[in-house]
């Protein structure tokens, strides 16, 4: 632990730090904000990716295993005034740890032989975009594509909702829709789109064994789904079944049920 504390919103470093929560200086420098005990502790879980550690004085004791950790992988660790962790944070009431970290994303070329992927197309809420990749990596996907269309995956919100899973399984940012419909299929995936208006529901495609290979799911925006032009690249719209009254699931909730019924399938074969 550094013994300086920094008092003021006005140092250059603090600075430095606080303008990553725009997605221009983000992209720039290829850095991001990881904030919360839960997005540090996976951080650190890979050092390489984790340039400083921002702590208040409550956290270094109440987070003692955290910043023994940085201090052991050799990350810069700066103790900060309440006051300046508020600055730095993205949140009403931050925990006091906050880590400036490189982006982890790897290009679409790396990603072959997925057996289950994710494709965000048009995915705008990075709340949801955050926790549909929690999802992805509880289900034991292999790869979440974020298409140029969706929003930033290093989004604070998004960082926050996925609960460290960004850290946990590779993750693609910027090609087109197109573009990655292709390369999943050269690769053996059966590229399947996510639609409440689909011809097919899940459970009949379930039924029907088409989940049991390799398989990539394309999600759309939480208001409108997925524009034709892109339901027509796949292999076909598949809607979940709704057995109630409900109107509809929200994204999160449908990618949940797509990507778990598939994880299923996938382990009875």
């Amino acid at each position: 632990m550094a013994g300086h504390e920094f008092t003021s919103i006005r140092s250059p470093r603090i600075k430095g730090a606080r303008r990553l929560a725009k997605r221009a200086f983000r992209q720039r420098e290829r850095r991001f904000l990881a904030e919360g005990p839960q997005a540090v502790r996976e951080a650190l879980a890979r050092p390489d990716t984790v340039h400083e550690l921002y702590v208040t004085a409550e956290a270094t004791v109440r987070h003692a295993d955290l910043v023994a950790a940085a201090h052991t992988a050799g990350v810069a660790t700066h103790r900060v005034t309440l006051e300046v962790m508020g600055e730095l944070a993205q949140t009403v009431s931050p925990q006091g740890l906050l880590a400036v970290c490189s982006f982890v994303d790897v290009p679409l070329a790396e990603v072959s032989g997925a057996r289950l992927a994710v494709v965000l197309s048009h995915v705008r809420d990075p709340g949801n975009a955050g926790t549909v990749l929690r999802t992805a990596d509880a289900a034991g996907a292999d790869v979440v594509i974020f298409t140029d269309a969706s929003v930033d995956p290093y989004n604070g919100k998004c960082v926050r909702a996925s609960a460290g899973s960004l850290f946990h399984l590779p993750v693609v940012v910027g090609p087109r829709v197109a573009e990655v419909v292709d390369h999943l299929r050269a690769g053996g995936a059966r590229v399947l789109a996510a639609d409440g208006a689909g011809e097919r529901d899940l459970d009949e495609v379930s039924d029907s064994g088409a989940l049991a290979d390799n398989v990539a799911w394309v999600f759309g925006n939480e208001a409108w789904g997925l524009p034709q032009e892109t339901v027509e690249l796949t292999d076909g719209a598949v809607r979940v079944p709704i057995y109630g009254g409900a109107e509809s699931l929200n994204l999160a909730t449908a990618a949940a049920v797509c990507l778990y019924a598939t994880a299923r399938e996938q382990r009875r074969k």
